[in-house]
């Protein structure tokens, strides 16, 4: 049996190992991925502090994969051995329950994430179902893949479904790991594209990813100035900041929607008579499907839109895991194995 290096979390809240396995063979209807490179994302979170309900332990983190087919297992016709393929957060679906029945697979009541549910691309090879994976464009590099396949496809996809037509104002909240991606997709898609974060000092870099204006929360009233541009037809929420939320929903123009990517703990304050004289709205917006991973590829590969990374080897995961989560990376992190 060959051997191979991984990186498992074998106790809530303890220390991630680097280990040997054993190289997994894929059952029927999977295949196994030999993994190019993997992104570090704050919601590994939930496999290293065993906050997931119903985790079983240990389990290798990982949900930003790109890689190459390396073996397919009994019944996969459609894919062959050394495609380039990705693996995101919707890591398969039931097929049956109400939501599948009505082809909404990311709202499977079952819904399985790569790197929780089962092993993911922390190693040097994983196992996935086929009807997770999609095809990596030839001109779009691995390190730069894996994280669109997470926080790309979820700002691509919540944009592209907002509503926003070429030309509205879309403003951008928050200029880190989703943001500086959800800005770059939003010129390109051809809105008025306004970054909104905290400091002067962020003004080049968003000016450098495609903003058309640049929205300092510390210096400037995010509302006004947003009224004052006409208004804003989408709000891509990307901080992690209720508050922030709050004070930048009064920027939304008529028939404006806030749509949440970033998570936060704290409440967000709708202001109701804005709501209802302006038919404004919010919503929620998970990441997609493998099909709309394959898109998000694509449609980066097309237009030029690339994450900024740290790489770090594979061994040295624990590392870049405390470098993500402490906020610091700029601003995703990307694993390499065999390195």
């Amino acid at each position: 049996m060959r051997r191979m290096q991984a990186v498992q979390v074998t106790k809530a809240g303890g220390p991630l190992e680097v280990v040997e396995r054993d190289v997994p063979e894929p059952p029927a209807g999977h295949v196994r991925i030999k993994v190019q490179a993997c992104g570090i994302c704050h919601s590994d979170a939930f496999t290293k502090e065993g906050q997931w309900p119903g985790l079983q332990l240990p389990r290798v983190p990982g949900h930003e994969i790109a890689g190459v087919v390396d073996k397919v297992g009994d019944g996969v016709e459609e894919w062959q051995v050394g495609q380039r393929v990705g693996v995101g957060w919707h890591g398969g679906h039931c097929g049956h329950c109400e939501n599948c029945r009505h082809g909404d697979f990311v709202l499977c009541k079952t819904a399985q994430v790569p790197g929780i549910s089962y092993d993911g691309g922390y190693a040097d090879y994983m196992v996935a179902p086929r009807e997770t994976l999609a095809r990596i464009p030839d001109d779009l590099s691995d390190v730069d893949a894996a994280p669109l396949l997470c926080a790309g496809i979820t700002t691509f996809n919540a944009l592209r479904n907002s509503g926003a037509r070429a030309g509205d104002v879309v403003a951008v909240l928050g200029i880190g790991g989703l943001g500086h991606l959800g800005v770059q997709f939003a010129r390109r898609m051809g809105y008025v594209t306004v970054a909104i974060a905290r400091g002067q000092d962020k003004a080049p870099l968003a000016k450098e990813l495609g903003a058309h204006h640049y929205i300092d929360s510390q210096s400037q009233n995010v509302a006004e100035t947003l009224q004052a541009l006409g208004g804003a037809r989408v709000i891509l929420a990307t901080a992690t900041s209720g508050k922030a939320m709050s004070a930048a929903i009064g920027g939304l123009g008529p028939n404006g929607k806030l749509v949440f990517v970033g998570v936060s703990q704290e409440p967000v304050e709708v202001p109701i008579a804005q709501f209802i004289s302006q038919r404004n709205s919010v919503q929620g917006w998970p990441s997609g499907t493998a099909a709309d991973s394959q898109e998000t590829l694509a449609f980066s590969a097309l237009s030029g839109v690339k994450p900024m990374i740290e790489e770090y080897p594979l061994s040295r995961a624990p590392e870049a895991y405390d470098r993500m989560i402490s906020g610091k990376a700029r601003f995703r992190v990307v694993l390499i194995p065999g390195q």
